[in-house]
């Protein structure tokens, strides 16, 4: 296996969708951690979503070193999660396990909009954060994060999201970021605004969140001076 692979240290299907589009221009081979093989568990105890995705990407790069098909792949992670002001932040770094890992999304949105009974529009402002961590064949190492600000909407609405998409609401459109088309998410975020700068390239969870990556470390990604958006939550 040559330079141009990147692999993902996630098993979110969504997630590698929306990544294989973001980076499809790089003419890399791009695997899910599952993908490359790689069967390990990471625990997450970082205190920020930086070091969370910092924890994940070094693990799985540590364990992608023992094959020597992946010698030279560069390896991605990200911890992204929803922050909701009103409520000190929550769910934050904890988005992915708030009440527990295998309840339903459906459960999870409908519980924070109860949560936020009562609260008015100008209170209910919530930001999507992603922290994406790079971990290089030479063993150096690099996190950045972005963010997308909006709001927590009074009820579940839209089909093209996932996570904590249906409830959280993009003011400039009026509706939620599963109520937009891909194409018109792109455009609206400050994310979208990224890619088309890029030359694109996150990761969100819950929907992939966009931030941006600089690498000089390997020929198939852009230079250190050429930002290449990527996703995650």
């Amino acid at each position: 296996m040559n330079m141009r692979t990147i692999i993902f240290a996630t098993g979110n299907e969504h997630k590698m969708v929306e990544i294989r589009m973001i980076l499809s221009d790089l003419g890399a081979e791009i695997l899910s951690q599952k993908e490359a093989g790689i069967d390990v568990d990471v625990v997450e105890d970082g205190t920020t979503f930086e070091e969370n995705a910092l924890i994940k990407a070094t693990k799985i790069a540590q364990e992608a070193a023992k094959y020597e098909a992946y010698q030279d792949a560069v390896v991605l992670a990200d911890d992204s999660g929803l922050e909701i002001d009103y409520l000190g932040g929550e769910p934050g770094i904890y988005s992915a396990r708030y009440m527990g890992e295998d309840t339903s999304y459906d459960i999870k949105n409908q519980a924070l909009i109860d949560r936020l009974s009562g609260v008015p529009d100008e209170e209910r402002t919530a930001r999507f954060v992603c922290a994406l961590a790079a971990a290089y064949p030479d063993g150096s190492s690099e996190v950045v994060r972005g963010t997308m600000e909006g709001r927590i909407g009074y009820e579940i609405a839209g089909e093209n999201g996932f996570g904590y998409d249906p409830i959280f609401v993009l003011p400039q459109y009026g509706c939620t970021s599963a109520e937009l088309s891909p194409e018109k998410k792109n455009e609206s975020e400050n994310g979208g605004q990224l890619l088309r700068e890029r030359p694109r390239g996150p990761l969100g969870e819950a929907p992939l969140h966009l931030v941006l990556l600089r690498s000089s470390h390997v020929d198939h990604l852009p230079s250190r001076t050429s930002p290449t958006v990527c996703f995650t939550v």
